[in-house]
């Protein structure tokens, strides 16, 4: 028996492939989907009850995470990774998953008519027993390419989409630019098509004449690119960057060729989420960049499974917190030297002297400061939060 879990616009063609193939299959989705001769489940948990294999193919790390700790996979299960993640999420996954449970992690390329055809790339990473025990299965869906050891197949996945979303951008920045000029815009594309960028084009061209269907969402396009660590210092940053304006703008289901027609430019605030530091809840972003200023949110000393650091601790937590704001200022290419402001919360003034032992290294020439005691922090155990303010250009 084999548990598949979100039945998206990947995810349902993907469960019929397994369903044609004559696999026994239970399908759980958020909001109820039906496939024909599968079997539909009221939750996660009754979803895996007794599968051998569970497949995931849901929106984002959080959707996954959340998902399989409610579904509690048994030992002796495997799980089969799919959606797009990230090597750092499937380091918590495997974490969060109970001895005993295997873990494979791969992520597809191609859009819905690969789904469906089964002419998909699966990009395999695991342990060579776990590859070997869902090779076969995952041929159902095209062509599998086995990365290397768990985390590989999310890592090259983060790579590849760096490179293929970043360049239909590209080509959406040049027609703009060629139409500033007055060039001929079908011209251009006949240019580009008999250059290394053909396959691009031809992906591209015929949005010009028509709004298409959605194979790859702009807003995941946009998701996966915020994967890739410091994507603000390349070319994808630039690309993200266009794409989060596209989302701000209500374009997230559309079609990621439908970049074409939207107004080029980054956002007036840009959102910052570095891989570098551990995720947030949702609900905040680690910084946010306006004109020349780097505003980041309060630090404080949780892992990467959203737990307080050395509770009560004010020496331990300063050194967590001051790594994870110097790791947000590297990631937009900033030092502790270009902080203009730093405002300090703690819990117990008389531990005071232990924070400023701590952050006295960072800052030889201390910025605008204020330090303030709180009666408590958001989370029990937690003594010192951390903001900072910097210029950014």
């Amino acid at each position: 028996m084999i548990a598949f879990l979100g039945l998206g616009r990947m995810g349902a063609p993907m469960a019929r492939r397994l369903v044609a193939a004559g696999h026994q299959l239970t399908v759980w989705n958020r909001t109820p989907k039906h496939v024909e001769g599968a079997l539909a489940a009221a939750d996660p948990a009754e979803a895996v009850a007794g599968a051998r294999i569970v497949v995931t193919m849901l929106r984002d790390p959080e959707a996954v995470l959340s998902v399989l700790e409610e579904a509690k996979p048994a030992p002796g299960t495997l799980v089969i990774e799919m959606s797009t993640i990230g090597p750092a999420a499937v380091a918590r996954l495997r974490r969060l998953l109970p001895g005993g449970v295997g873990l494979v992690d791969a992520p597809v390329l191609g859009s819905t008519a690969p789904a469906q055809d089964g002419t998909l790339t699966v990009l395999a990473g695991g342990t060579p027993d776990d590859l070997a025990r869902c090779e076969e299965l995952l041929k159902v869906f095209g062509t599998v390419r086995i990365a290397g050891g768990p985390g590989a197949g999310a890592a090259l996945k983060i790579a590849v989409m760096n490179t293929i979303v970043p360049a239909q951008v590209l080509v959406a920045e040049t027609l703009a630019y060629a139409d500033s000029l007055g060039v001929d815009r079908g011209l251009l594309l006949d240019v580009l098509a008999e250059t290394p960028v053909a396959p691009v084009v031809a992906r591209l061209r015929p949005a010009l004449a028509e709004r298409p269907a959605t194979r790859y969402a702009l807003g995941l396009a946009a998701k996966d690119l915020a994967l890739a660590p410091s994507p603000v210092l390349s070319l994808a940053g630039a690309a993200l960057a266009r794409l989060e304006s596209a989302v701000a703008a209500g374009e997230a289901e559309a079609d990621l060729t439908a970049i074409l027609g939207l107004p080029g430019g980054p956002p007036a605030v840009q959102k910052i989420n570095p891989a570098s530091v551990p995720a947030t809840n949702g609900h905040y972003s680690h910084a946010t960049r306006a004109g020349g200023l780097l505003f980041v949110s309060g630090q404080v000393a949780l892992d990467e499974d959203d737990r307080v650091i050395a509770p009560g601790d004010m020496r331990a937590q300063a050194e967590v917190v001051l790594r994870n704001v110097g790791a947000i200022l590297a990631d937009q290419g900033l030092t502790f030297g270009q902080v203009t402001h730093i405002r300090t919360f703690v819990t117990d003034m008389s531990q005071l002297r232990a924070y400023g032992e701590v952050r006295a290294p960072y800052f030889p020439v201390p910025p605008a400061s204020t330090t303030v005691e709180v009666s408590r922090l958001f989370r029990d155990g937690l003594v010192i939060e951390v903001e900072v303010v910097a210029a950014a250009s």
